[in-house]
Protein backbone atom coordinates (compact mmCIF):
# COMPACT_ATOMS: atom_id res chain seq x y z
CA UNK A 1 0.00 0.00 0.00
CA UNK A 2 2.41 2.51 0.75
CA UNK A 3 5.20 1.35 -2.00
CA UNK A 4 5.27 4.67 -4.43
CA UNK A 5 6.08 8.17 -3.07
CA UNK A 6 2.98 9.79 -3.27
CA UNK A 7 1.83 6.98 -1.05
CA UNK A 8 4.56 7.37 1.49
CA UNK A 9 3.18 11.00 1.78
CA UNK A 10 0.03 10.48 2.28
CA UNK A 11 1.11 8.23 4.99
CA UNK A 12 3.81 10.85 6.64
CA UNK A 13 0.56 13.46 6.56
CA UNK A 14 -1.90 11.04 8.66
CA UNK A 15 0.96 10.51 10.63
CA UNK A 16 1.62 14.08 11.14
CA UNK A 17 -1.58 14.82 11.61
CA UNK A 18 -2.77 12.42 14.53
CA UNK A 19 0.08 13.67 16.48
CA UNK A 20 -0.89 16.87 15.91
CA UNK A 21 -4.55 16.27 16.74
CA UNK A 22 -3.23 14.65 19.73
CA UNK A 23 -0.55 17.06 21.72
CA UNK A 24 -3.65 19.96 20.73
CA UNK A 25 -6.05 17.61 22.73
CA UNK A 26 -3.29 16.43 25.47
CA UNK A 27 -0.32 18.76 25.55
CA UNK A 28 2.09 15.65 25.46
CA UNK A 29 4.05 15.01 22.59
CA UNK A 30 3.71 11.18 20.79
CA UNK A 31 7.22 11.04 20.85
CA UNK A 32 10.18 13.22 21.52
CA UNK A 33 10.96 13.81 17.59
CA UNK A 34 7.64 15.40 17.23
CA UNK A 35 7.65 18.90 18.75
CA UNK A 36 5.03 20.89 17.75
CA UNK A 37 7.52 23.07 16.01
CA UNK A 38 8.93 20.15 13.97
CA UNK A 39 5.11 18.67 13.27
CA UNK A 40 4.08 22.40 11.76
CA UNK A 41 7.31 22.10 9.76
CA UNK A 42 6.96 18.91 8.37
CA UNK A 43 2.94 20.48 7.56
CA UNK A 44 4.01 23.13 5.53
CA UNK A 45 6.52 21.33 3.65
CA UNK A 46 3.32 18.51 2.73
CA UNK A 47 0.52 20.93 2.01
CA UNK A 48 2.74 24.02 1.00
CA UNK A 49 0.95 26.38 3.42
CA UNK A 50 2.26 27.76 6.45
CA UNK A 51 1.23 27.90 9.91
CA UNK A 52 1.92 29.93 12.94
CA UNK A 53 2.51 28.32 16.41
CA UNK A 54 -0.79 27.11 18.33
CA UNK A 55 -2.36 26.53 15.00
CA UNK A 56 -2.77 22.51 15.29
CA UNK A 57 -5.92 22.41 14.65
CA UNK A 58 -6.06 24.84 11.01
CA UNK A 59 -2.42 22.26 10.45
CA UNK A 60 -4.24 18.94 10.86
CA UNK A 61 -7.18 20.23 8.71
CA UNK A 62 -4.70 20.90 5.82
CA UNK A 63 -3.61 17.59 6.26
CA UNK A 64 -7.02 16.32 5.54
CA UNK A 65 -7.54 18.37 2.88
CA UNK A 66 -4.63 16.90 1.27
CA UNK A 67 -5.48 13.23 2.43
CA UNK A 68 -8.42 13.70 1.04
CA UNK A 69 -7.66 14.90 -2.35
CA UNK A 70 -4.85 12.17 -3.28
Amino acid sequence: MFDTPANIEVFRAITVKHALLFYDKTGRKVNTAYSPKSMLLATEQITGKKFKRGQYKEAAAALDEFIKNK
